[in-house]
C-alpha cells in the first residue's frame, strides 16, 4: 500500500492527495506537522519537505514526480496525455507553472515577507494571462481533465488566502476553478484546514 506524507496546509501535498482520491485507490496518508516535523522526514527527503511517498522500497518527494508515478502505476483514469508530443507539452507547462508560479509560495505564506505584494501580483499577472485560453475550453488542455488542472487547483482553492484578488477579467479562471473544485476526489483531497481557507 501507498503511504504519503502530507502537510495539512501544504498545497503540493494537496495536489498528491488530490490524485491519489483522483485514481480511487488504496492508500494511507499521515500528517505532519509542518512546523515540528519528525526526524524521519530529512532522512526521506533530504530537503526535509512534504510530500513524501512510500510504496515498498521506493521513497519519491517532489509532488510533480510522485503524482506522474501515481499516473503511470495506476493508468485509469490517464492524467498525462498518452501522446509522447502532448505529455512533452503538459510537462513543460508543469515546469513554467513551477517557475514561474508556485515558487512564489513561501512568499504569499510568509505574510510578513517584503515580498508578499510581489508574489501576490505576480500569481494574479500569470493567472490573468491563462484566462484567454481556459476560456475556450473546458481544462487546461482541452476537454479532459489533466495534471495541469490537479497542478493549479491547490493555489486556486487558496487565493483567497493568499490575498490574491482577480480582476474581472479572469472570470474564466474563477469558473475553471469551479468546475475542478466540484470534482468529487477533490473535495474528498482537502483536509479540515483546507477546507477554512476559502470563503
Amino acid at each position: 500500500m501507498m503511504i504519503l506524507f502530507s502537510g495539512t496546509t501544504c498545497p503540493f501535498s494537496h495536489r498528491c492527495r488530490f490524485v491519489l482520491y483522483e485514481k480511487g485507490m488504496d492508500f494511507e496518508i499521515r500528517d505532519v506537522d509542518l512546523f515540528n516535523k519528525p526526524e524521519n522526514i530529512s532522512l526521506m527527503n533530504p530537503y526535509g519537505q512534504v510530500p513524501i511517498l512510500i510504496e515498498r522500497e521506493l521513497v519519491l518527494y517532489e509532488s510533480n514526480v510522485i503524482n506522474e508515478y501515481i499516473d503511470e502505476r495506476f493508468p485509469h483514469p490517464q492524467l498525462m496525455p498518452s501522446d509522447p508530443v502532448q505529455r512533452a507539452r503538459a510537462r513543460l507547462l508543469l515546469f513554467n507553472f513551477e517557475r514561474e508560479v508556485f515558487s512564489q509560495i513561501d512568499n504569499l505564506e510568509n505574510k510578513d515577507s517584503e515580498n508578499n505584494d510581489q508574489a501576490r501580483s505576480s500569481v494574479k499577472d500569470r493567472l490573468c494571462q491563462l484566462s484567454p485560453i481556459i476560456a475556450k475550453s473546458k481544462f487546461m488542455l482541452g476537454e479532459d481533465f489533466s495534471m495541469i488542472d490537479v497542478a493549479l487547483a491547490p493555489l486556486l482553492w487558496r487565493l483567497d488566502f493568499y490575498g490574491v484578488i482577480l480582476p474581472k477579467a479572469a472570470a474564466p479562471i474563477l469558473k475553471y476553478a469551479e468546475r475542478v473544485f466540484s470534482r468529487p476526489a477533490f473535495f474528498e483531497a482537502l483536509t479540515p484546514s483546507e477546507k477554512v481557507m476559502r470563503k
